[in-house]
């Protein structure tokens, strides 16, 4: 998949299939247009081009509001459109100027002349256009003149993808991460950085590496305890080296994943001020400071609670790694 951070780096194609949108998540409803998506191109023998935005149109358009968070970055997103297997991705900034362009420069200057449209898949509520006015039957009205046809998603097919990008935030908010992973159609993950922390845990006897998320924009779930997967970058190991860890395993590409328990929340038994993102991984002794990795989050065990003694909070840590090892069927 080629990556472009701006449309002006786009070179418009002889037949490209096309479809817009922020696709937050890359849920089980975005899936259903990509995958008509891709029907089409095959059709006319085209490419699949998807035209996203960021930031977020709300972030500019109510940038007073800062409820919003999502539940993918830039980066996932487009790691998820490329294991779909969309050929282009198109990422250009989400401006005024952009937002007040009419339904039909938006057509003629982006669609048209900037990528060359020759198939347009979107769903029968899709809004474009300056103060959201251009819609599906702009597009058709259009579509004999500027010569692209369009597709619809129908109404039946696309109630449940109106809602769910908000359903699974509240979902994630609520700790209902099994049902967020049902509608997303895969695992939600947080992405960071290693950073050194103050060590407690390794002082009862459950170290944690601590992650730092660049993007304030992304969605962090509910304070508490959570089963996780953690997939680190491909060792410098010999590669014919054997993993010896039980609760690991690794994947084609060469990332090792391990099993663990993650910790979001404020540290109340030590009087923590600034929330923490925390994970323990289970028989794991390598220095990774400053390197990346990946929670990928399997299910919620409980909810943060402030214990009387560290003592008690090492007592409940090994009730945690039970709880979290039978979510793992171990």
């Amino acid at each position: 998949m080629k990556i472009y951070n701006h449309i002006d780096e786009f070179i418009p194609l002889k037949n490209a299939a096309v479809t817009i949108g922020t696709f937050d998540g890359v849920h089980i409803g975005h899936q259903k247009i990509i995958s008509q998506l891709k029907k089409e191109a095959k059709k006319i023998g085209g490419e699949t081009v998807i035209l996203t935005f960021f930031p977020h149109p709300r972030m500019i358009l109510h940038p007073e509001d800062q409820s919003l968070k999502l539940i993918t970055t830039m980066p996932e997103k487009a790691e998820l459109l490329k294991q779909m297997g969309i050929d282009h991705l198109i990422i250009t900034p989400f401006t005024r100027d952009f937002s007040n362009l009419s339904p039909e420069e938006y057509i003629k200057q982006v669609l048209i002349d900037r990528i060359g449209t020759k198939k347009i898949v979107i769903g029968y509520d899709h809004r474009f256009g300056k103060d959201r006015s251009g819609g599906l039957p702009e597009l058709q009205a259009y579509s004999e003149a500027y010569g692209y046809t369009v597709t619809e998603i129908p109404e039946q097919d696309i109630n449940e993808i109106t809602i769910s990008s908000t359903k699974i935030r509240m979902a994630l908010q609520n700790g209902r991460i099994k049902e967020a992973n049902e509608f997303l159609g895969h695992i939600f993950t947080l992405n960071g950085k290693v950073i050194k922390g103050d060590q407690i845990g390794r002082t009862l006897g459950y170290p944690t590496a601590n992650l730092f998320i660049e993007e304030d924009y992304k969605l962090i779930p509910c304070d508490g305890i959570y089963a996780v997967e953690v997939m680190t970058q491909p060792s410098s190991k010999n590669k014919n080296q054997e993993i010896t860890n039980l609760y690991a395993s690794e994947t084609v590409s060469g990332e090792t994943v391990y099993q663990g328990m993650a910790y979001i929340g404020h540290r109340p038994t030590i009087n923590g001020m600034s929330q923490n993102i925390e994970v323990n991984i289970f028989d794991f002794n390598e220095d990774i400071y400053h390197s990346k990795i990946k929670l990928l989050f399997h299910d919620f065990i409980r909810h943060d609670i402030k214990f009387n003694s560290l003592e008690e909070l090492k007592t409940q840590l090994a009730a945690d790694k039970i709880a979290v090892l039978k979510k793992f069927g171990a």
